[in-house]
């Protein structure tokens, strides 16, 4: 069986690929730093967006050391 690497992750998963806690992603999400979607009653992080989020994070901190 093919495993795909996962499109949407729960707040968990994107906390440990963040390698940080629970709370600051739900701190990410209501600051809209980190978009997410809502599928019925679940909220998921776009695999995507956490992406996205570590580029800004790369180039603001590179820009801001210049």
């Amino acid at each position: 069986m093919t495993e795909y690497p996962r499109t949407l992750l729960t707040v968990e998963e994107t906390a440990e690929r963040l390698s940080i806690g629970r709370t600051t992603v739900f701190a990410l999400l209501k600051s809209g730093e980190l978009e997410s979607v809502q599928l019925g009653r679940l909220r998921r992080i776009p695999a995507k967006a956490v992406e996205a989020y570590v580029e800004r994070l790369r180039t603001g901190q590179t820009e801001g050391n210049r």
